[in-house]
């Protein structure tokens, strides 16, 4: 079982966020489901470069925040389906913001995770 090297620290809303949305796909997977992806195949096409494995870990985190919630039908093979909470709902107009200064910025910020990168291979 994972043991966690690092002891909680959350003293602010900053912490809380970070917990909550820590993970590379968290925030497309949010978008996602909002757009309507509700099934894991789903999901995979539209973010391919992450393993099933690791998103089914995501998406089980985010269940287990209450930002999502799981629903799995009784057919042969199970059919599943992910859709936002209310709670997870009022995550989406933040997404959209975080998302709108990245357009907004896009240009510069490419060029500095460009030049980073270039610099650390």
């Amino acid at each position: 079982m994972y043991e966690r090297k690092i002891p909680l620290n959350l003293n602010c809303g900053l912490d809380l966020i970070g917990e909550v949305l820590y993970g590379k796909w968290k925030i497309r997977l949010l978008w996602f489901i909002n757009q309507g992806h509700l099934r894991p195949s789903e999901l995979q096409r539209k973010i391919p470069d992450a393993s099933r494995r690791v998103l089914n870990v995501q998406l089980k985190e985010l269940e287990g925040h209450g930002l999502i919630s799981k629903k799995i039908y009784p057919v042969v093979p199970p059919k599943v389906e992910y859709r936002l909470t209310e709670f997870g709902e009022t995550l989406i107009p933040v997404i959209s913001a975080l998302g709108q200064w990245g357009d907004d910025h896009e240009e510069y910020l490419r060029s500095v995770i460009l030049k980073q990168s270039a610099m650390t291979s």
